[in-house]
């Protein structure tokens, strides 16, 4: 989040944002109705002796000496730079089931759809293996591109016997659609294929009173800045969870939070300590939930020893108990977590930091109760980035904060009421879809929100999958307007983002690979004091007008 100290926030590390090998998550599809089978790839087994109307990168092409049939097969020399994709465009129909199927050789041979999913064979060569995925085309797509490729630096692979079905019989398309490689590598497998446990199944939220879809907002109750000071008891009733900001320790490793309120020379118009607190009671008396935020840009936050554990869980306490809150919004931010060199495992996390929040959060959640409401609101750099780059790295040289929530939101998973990202003040973030994306559209928003949807391999790693939440447990966080912060969209591109992850409508360039998601449960921005700002209220009154 923002505070009012500083202009701009700085986004972190900029090594770890830009390069590196990544992968795309397992992925499955709710599949149509099948008609009777066509074929549509031509020259799926190579005996022209030519690749055409496949388009290949890499060496080699239409070889004898490998054919599982016929005379001919198809050799791809994947290289350290290039993982010898082949690729071939066809007319599909749209809402209609396919089925891919190919047989190859090699250590790591990958069989899929550009957009879809797709399956791979394990790190062993030996003898021909079948390949099949399935994939459902969206209710306009007319054209499908289905690939095979290597791995970056095992070698060649052999494909033969490549074949696609589906209702009719069209005519492939003359020439194949030449396919750069993505910025990295992927790594995506079907379901079925992968070692891991299936990212299809997201968990129970736990129960937290909420409405069906909720609008979260951070109010500005210890700091001033251009947007002004808001009274708790003038936040409109739009508002469903009202994060104070901020808590903040009295040193970074000390764990002691304190709440300062704004003092009146720097609010003008704030309320008494006393109207404070009962402004919040008679909010939670309309079902609205008060949380108090810790951390923020300024508040660094590191849980380095067990002793500051158990002051933040003490001094957290009592400023909960003081002012008669329902819970806690984790809002670190810059250095306060990050990973230990050697600590790549996010559901086994040993890093001081990580394990001592963790262990405190759970201590407070013991204490309060099924019904305290706990929210996180880290950056992108801190989670999405985790599907490319988890710490420093097998090797060192990462930034260490890279994907650093993850063992948080991992461990915290079935106490979690909301997770809301940053989706803003970011860099470029590599979605799903192995392509990079920025701020400034419809699209960040459902591609960062998808892969929490569906789950994702963390570093590219296919055998350590962080699991979908909930969608009921997920809030798309943005700026209300373009002074709150970097990444600003018009409620056009606000609904748009929302009609795309809840009814796979309206999408642009990206389609979420999670379906449909009509539990989402809502937004959050910052902040209720910028949304309030000269009584425009353009977010709060556009969501009101969404969700009705």
């Amino acid at each position: 989040m923002r505070t009012p100290r500083t202009t701009r926030r700085v986004v972190a590390a900029a090594t770890a944002w830009s390069t590196a090998a990544a992968g795309a998550v397992a992925l499955s599809f709710t599949l149509a109705p099948t008609a009777s089978a066509g074929e549509f790839l031509g020259n799926g087994g190579f005996e022209t002796g030519s690749v055409s109307p496949w388009s290949c990168t890499g060496g080699l092409g239409s070889v004898t000496s490998q054919a599982r049939t016929g005379s001919y097969a198809l050799a791809g020399a994947a290289s350290a730079s290039d993982s010898a994709k082949c690729s071939q465009t066809v007319t599909v129909k749209p809402s209609t089931t396919y089925q891919l199927t190919g047989w190859v050789k090699g250590a790591y041979v990958y069989l899929g759809v550009d957009g879809g999913t797709s399956t791979w064979t394990p790190g062993t060569g030996g003898a021909f293996q079948k390949l099949s995925v399935s994939f459902t085309t969206t209710a306009s797509q007319t054209s499908a591109t289905v690939y095979t490729h290597g791995w970056y630096g095992q070698g060649t692979y052999y494909a033969d016997d490549l074949s696609l079905d589906g209702p009719g019989a069209p005519s492939p398309s003359p020439s194949g659609t030449v396919v750069t490689d993505p910025p990295s590598p992927s790594v995506s497998a079907s379901v079925s294929a992968s070692p891991s446990p299936s990212t299809s199944q997201s968990p129970t939220a736990p129960p937290n009173g909420l409405p069906a879809h909720a609008l979260v907002g951070y109010l500005h109750a210890s700091f001033a800045n251009g947007a002004g000071y808001t009274k708790v008891a003038d936040i409109p009733d739009s508002w469903d969870v009202i994060n104070l900001s901020f808590g903040e320790p009295t040193s970074v490793t000390s764990g002691d939070i304190r709440f300062n309120r704004c003092p009146a020379t720097e609010c003008a118009g704030v309320e008494s300590d006393a109207d404070f607190k009962a402004a919040i009671a008679a909010k939670q008396a309309k079902g609205k939930k008060v949380l108090i935020s810790i951390g923020g840009q300024n508040g660094q936050v590191q849980l380095t020893t067990t002793a500051a554990r158990d002051t933040f869980v003490s001094s957290v306490s009592a400023i909960i108990d003081k002012w008669g809150l329902n819970g806690l919004d984790i809002d670190f931010e810059g250095h306060s977590l990050s990973l230990n060199t050697g600590d790549t495992d996010f559901k086994n996390p040993t890093s001081p930091v990580v394990v001592n929040l963790i262990s405190a959060l759970k201590t407070l959640k013991a204490k309060y109760g099924q019904n305290f409401v706990l929210t996180m609101a880290p950056e992108t750099f801190f989670v999405q980035l985790g599907y490319q780059y988890y710490g420093s790295g097998p090797w060192g040289g990462q930034d260490p904060r890279a994907g650093a929530y993850l063992p948080v939101i991992y461990a915290m998973r079935g106490d979690l009421t909301l997770l809301h990202v940053q989706d803003y003040n970011s860099g470029s973030i590599m979605g799903l879809d192995n392509q990079y994306h920025s701020m400034g559209g419809a699209d960040f928003h459902v591609a960062m929100t998808d892969m929490l949807l569906k789950g994702f391999p963390v570093a590219g790693n296919i055998a350590n999958m962080f699991p979908p939440l909930a969608a009921s447990q997920l809030a798309i966080g943005m700026p209300a307007t373009v002074n709150a912060g970097n990444g600003y969209v018009s409620p056009t591109e606000v609904d748009k983002a929302l009609d795309c992850l809840t009814k796979l409508t309206n999408c642009g360039t990206y389609v979420p690979r999670s379906g449909a998601q009509p539990n989402l449960r809502g937004l959050m921005t910052w902040s209720i004091n910028w949304d309030q700002y000269n009584g425009v209220r353009e977010f709060s009154k556009n969501f009101d007008s969404y969700f009705g």
